[in-house]
């Protein structure tokens, strides 16, 4: 058995949101547990969830994934989930709390980045708190973006 410091974190990436990171600015993210019906687990161990167009709402005092993509379980008939149905994340009150005020107060929105299984098996979201980018914000991350591309080459070839 392992020291109970030494646990190790493991995730399986089921689906990512890898536009987010460019078109917006992620200012803090958290993790949430997602409620899922028993086919859209077995659809997601598959690997084939989409959050790409998908966002989180606040609706009544609770969280709420909207447009995420979660197809047919093939194997289940009649007792197969709406693929594209909104599903309910699970947040402790104070981080709904700050999440509600930085929706509210600061013009932000919820961006989902990735869902995961974590080490004991149970679908998670990493859920981010995020200001969309402008146009002229896009094009300086892109710079940068290629010019640290072009640093790790140089270095590589005269290191």
């Amino acid at each position: 058995m392992a020291p109970k410091g030494s646990e190790r974190v493991v995730k399986k990436i089921v689906a990512e949101n890898r536009k987010a990171r460019y078109n917006y600015e992620i200012i803090d993210t958290y993790e949430a547990g997602l409620v899922l019906k028993g086919t859209e687990v077995k659809s997601l161990r598959e690997g084939k969830a989409n959050i790409a167009e998908s966002y989180a709402s606040d609706e009544d005092g609770e969280i709420w994934l909207i447009n995420s993509y979660l197809p047919e379980y093939l194997q289940a008939n009649r007792f197969n989930h709406e693929p594209r149905r909104r599903r309910k994340l699970l947040l402790s009150g104070r981080e709904i709390n700050r999440l509600r005020a930085g929706i509210n107060r600061e013009g932000m929105t919820l961006i989902p980045l990735k869902i995961y299984f974590n080490d004991r098996g149970r679908a998670k979201m990493e859920l981010a708190l995020a200001k969309g980018k402008k146009l002229h914000d896009k094009r300086e991350s892109e710079k940068e973006r290629d010019w640290n591309r072009q640093k790790s080459r140089l270095l590589k070839d005269n290191g």
